[in-house]
């Protein structure tokens, strides 16, 4: 690793003053878990002159109902989520996607912000030393397109980027409707992300995710998680899905359902959410549902198995609502 400052925020302002000063030449940290390992690997373009830590700033720590919502400051570890009784009672999908993310001693230490604003995992994104100048970085070309592209975007490409959105509790707060709350304003879970240069969100260069907001679910709503992975508990998804369904006397009303791990941002699978309104929930409607969930799915020449992967995850969350 190379030199860096350090700097202990105490307070929002006093971070945002400090990323505002630095700009692209700062980067936040709290968990440490993402950043580090690009700060080791020295796979950045730009590496950071100063660390923010938000670690020390006080209050941004929480799980609360209010307002007739749930509220999670952006601090929050996964852990202490995926253990909440209220999250698992009542927002099922959240609590089984912060129990997917990784191993045990890395939700002790990863913070829901932190899942949610993690960069891309692509290999040639990621690669030691900046060894391919990609298009994600500011260079003329998307490796994985012609390269090895097995667990790449199977709906096709952002700009010309195939790599996915890595998160596991993202696709979860896009199906229970959640809202995030920042430094400067409250935007849908879903318009959130962002495929940009050396970007995954719409946070600007000083601005900080600091609640996340999941309004209760109507009655007779019921949510899943679903992920796959090839090492259950450690690594991250090839795919994943959440779905969160309300029903009334047996049949359909509101339905969102989102994968993960398939494009460059979280995918709504739209057509299946629409499919299954108004119909009951059975191992038919299920099968339908998948078929328009992929319909649109555009494969690259090493991922085809990634859709059948969504497909069966799909119809699991799906039928987990029933």
């Amino acid at each position: 690793m190379r030199c860096f400052k350090y700097f202990n925020a105490t307070s929002i302002e006093e971070a945002i003053t400090i990323l505002s000063k630095y700009k692209e030449k700062a980067k936040v940290i709290a968990g440490g878990t993402d950043l580090l390992g690009e700060l080791k690997d020295q796979n950045l373009p730009m590496y950071p002159e100063i660390l923010v830590n938000i670690k020390t700033i006080p209050g941004l720590s929480y799980i609360k109902e209010e307002d007739r919502m749930l509220k999670i400051g952006a601090l929050t570890k996964l852990r202490d989520i995926e253990k909440n009784t209220m999250v698992r009672d009542k927002y099922k999908a959240l609590a089984e996607a912060a129990h997917a993310v990784a191993y045990p001693e890395i939700r002790y230490m990863g913070t829901i912000a932190g899942n949610l604003c993690q960069d891309i995992r692509c290999w040639y994104y990621r690669s030691s030393n900046n060894y391919f100048h990609c298009l994600r970085k500011g260079g003329a070309t998307c490796y994985a397109m012609a390269g090895d592209n097995r667990y790449h975007s199977i709906f096709g490409a952002v700009g010309g980027c195939v790599a996915v959105n890595p998160s596991d509790t993202a696709p979860a707060l896009v199906a229970l409707n959640a809202r995030i709350k920042t430094s400067k304003r409250t935007v849908d879970a879903e318009d959130f992300f962002k495929v940009g240069l050396m970007e995954t969100t719409i946070l600007d260069v000083d601005e900080i995710v600091t609640e996340i907001q999941v309004p209760t679910p109507a009655t007779g709503t019921k949510s899943a998680f679903i992920k796959f992975a090839i090492r259950k508990t450690v690594d991250f998804p090839i795919v994943n899905c959440a779905a969160a369904i309300t029903s009334e006397a047996g049949v359909v009303r509101e339905a969102r359902i989102c994968l993960n791990a398939v494009y460059n941002l979280p995918y709504r699978a739209k057509k299946a959410e629409e499919y299954i309104k108004g119909k009951s929930i059975d191992e038919s409607t299920a099968e339908e549902a998948v078929k328009k969930a992929v319909e649109d799915a555009i494969q690259l020449t090493m991922n085809k198995y990634k859709v059948q992967i969504a497909k069966a995850l799909v119809k699991r969350a799906i039928l987990a609502c029933r």
